[in-house]
């Protein structure tokens, strides 16, 4: 039996003939395709560690001794063994593996040589000595809690104290013996160190001038604090496939380097829903570096710790934990794709759908987001902005900013996410007594172009993953170029790290230098140096894109400050006016100009 039908010009044509017998073959093929297709990922799944597959067995040594016990655990062992029986009591499992949990890594011995690095055993590399973070969720310190930490800096530390890029205080040369009382110290004050390493939700970046900055969207303090009752120190999250960093910001263009973090909350306005977050997911760096990508969700305040928790779970559950150097989220959103991220968050993890959302701000040439320099607050009160060369300071450092601080009425110090300084709640009367005491302790809140745009990495002082020296070495860059270019119209950063890993952020900046030997012409011998990453470039939608690379091209350490006046120069001098970016002309010019 047929019919007609007519089409949209009026045609007759055949309508089909209903075939129960064709339509059961058809439905049999497309379940057997379901089917294998099913299998095919779960096959990839488990093959990949994902504990979503069903199973959970430990697929290389890191999961294998997490999945023993939580490594939280191991603080009790800290407090009422180690720190009892001294440090070759601690077995590995808990010196270089749960000890991270609560901040510890062991450091480097002194005196072992870059060439060493990736030659000798764990135990070979181990000093007897910790590097400790303290966790500052959002950068955020009052002048008690950065007297604490530099008083356990100058007591237990050796007076060491660098601000990291992720808005932490990182001490050295800490003694197992003494953590219990540090511990004890930090926690009266309103600190800690609970997963500030490891396998976890680390500590939460947030824009350094929230809840004062004139231009500020909303305050993401209240969210960060949300998130910090969440999730941190919950069993739920301490196990993850690897480290999870999260960011969020009000500001509305970003200032948190959102295209590089596992999680990011960027302040945005809705047309219709008011104000809230555009929610980015998966980006990083390292040796395989992956910009984040726009789920295209608007989030509001609310229901950022949920949406936090549910980012979380997926990343838990569907992280690779197979392989250590696969385990990082990036991976996981690389294969699967905003659409597939989105749709499995909210499906399995949220249980509804988040509304649709405008992305924020690009970043313009003005808008530098590291707030150096004296900027009017909200309330008529200033903040000032200063520039430890390479985050390098002191715990002597430390305390005087804490005195300069309180002396001028303030009780609010901000970490920020390029190792800066910034001290809130300055009245207009206070403002150059703050400018001139930190410029004693030089820390310039009107730097030079190199010394406000320098930041490194621990480096091969005290990493174990280090092969040469970061501090020292944009230390004498920042000496030599801003005395050969004391008038630079135009800024260029340059970010300094000792291995492959980009903890100082290589591939992002205007010069980035990842650390390794390089073979020198004259001796033949393997020395220390730097393979160059040129133009790396974030905040500009589309036109994001991490530094050039020159195939072969490696620099000398002692021969970097060089290079990079020779770059800077061949930049001033053919660069098509002031307006051309160094990351523009980077990406621009042949090789010979920058190499």
């Amino acid at each position: 039996m047929s019919s007609t039908t007519e089409d949209a010009a009026g045609v007759k044509a055949p309508k089909p003939v209903y075939d129960a017998e064709a339509r059961r073959r058809h439905r049999e093929e497309a379940r057997i395709i379901r089917t294998r297709e099913a299998a095919a990922r779960k096959d990839t799944a488990a093959r990949e560690g994902q504990w979503a597959s069903g199973d959970r067995t430990p697929l290389n040594p890191n999961e294998e001794w997490k999945s023993t016990a939580d490594p939280l655990e191991v603080r009790h062992r800290i407090e009422t063994m180690y720190s009892k029986w001294g440090f070759w009591s601690i077995p590995p499992a808990d010196l270089r593996g749960r000890f991270r949990w609560w901040g510890l890594y062991t450091q480097r011995r002194p005196g072992i040589d870059g060439g060493k690095t990736a030659v000798l055993e764990p135990h070979q590399l181990d000093d007897e000595y910790f590097m400790l973070r303290i966790r500052s969720d959002g950068g955020q310190l009052t002048v008690a809690q950065a007297r604490t930490i530099a008083a356990i800096s100058q007591e237990f530390g050796r007076n060491t104290a660098d601000v990291t890029d992720r808005q932490n205080i990182q001490l050295h040369w800490i003694r197992i013996e003494d953590v219990p009382e540090i511990f004890r110290r930090v926690e009266e004050v309103g600190l800690h160190t609970t997963e500030a390493c490891g396998d976890t939700p680390r500590v939460i970046l947030g824009s350094p001038v929230a809840g004062v900055a004139k231009d500020e969207l909303i305050d993401p303090t209240p969210q960060i604090r949300a998130i910090i009752e969440r999730g941190i120190g919950n069993p739920e999250f301490s196990n993850l496939p690897r480290k999870f960093k999260t960011a969020l910001t009000g500001m509305p263009v970003p200032d948190i380097l959102h295209e590089v973090q596992d999680i990011a909350f960027c302040a945005v306005e809705h047309p219709e829903l008011g104000i809230g977050y555009d929610l980015w997911v998966g980006g990083g760096l390292s040796i395989n570096p992956h910009l984040g990508v726009r789920l295209g969700r608007f989030v509001s305040p609310e229901r950022v710790p949920e949406v936090w928790a549910a980012v979380a779970g997926v990343f838990r559950d569907h992280g690779y934990r197979r392989l250590r150097t696969r385990a990082r989220l990036k991976f996981l959103v690389k294969d699967w794709g905003a659409e597939k991220f989105r749709e499995v968050m909210e499906r399995d993890y949220l249980g509804y759908e988040l509304p649709d959302g405008p992305a924020p701000r690009l970043a313009t040439p003005g808008n530098r987001g590291d707030h150096v320099g004296i900027y009017e607050q909200r309330d008529g009160r200033y903040y000032i902005g200063v520039a430890p060369v390479a985050g390098r300071i002191s715990g002597e450092k430390l305390a005087a900013i804490a005195d300069i601080a309180e002396a001028a009425g303030s009780d609010r110090i901000r970490l920020t996410p390029l190792q800066k300084i910034l001290v809130l709640d300055v009245p207009q009367q206070k403002v150059s007594d703050v400018v001139n005491g930190l410029r004693a302790l030089e820390l310039e809140s009107s730097p030079g172009e190199f010394h406000r745009n320098v930041i490194a990495c621990t480096g091969i002082e005290y990493c174990k993953l280090a092969i040469v020296e970061t501090k020292a070495t944009a230390r004498e860059v920042v000496k030599k170029l801003d005395e050969v270019f004391p008038t630079l119209d135009s800024p260029i950063t340059v970010h300094v790290n000792g291995c492959p890993n980009s903890c100082a952020r290589v591939q992002i900046a205007d010069i980035g230098f990842k650390g390794q030997l390089v073979l020198d012409d004259e001796t033949g011998e393997q020395v220390p140096g730097f393979q160059v990453h040129l133009g790396g470039r974030l905040g500009r939608g589309e036109d994001n894109d991490f530094g050039r690379k020159i195939r072969g091209h490696k620099v000398k350490a002692d021969g970097m400050p060089e290079y990079v006046e020779r770059v800077t120069r061949n930049y001033l001098a053919t660069r098509t006016g002031p307006d051309e970016s160094f990351a523009d002309w980077a990406f621009r010019v042949d090789e010979e100009l920058i190499s």
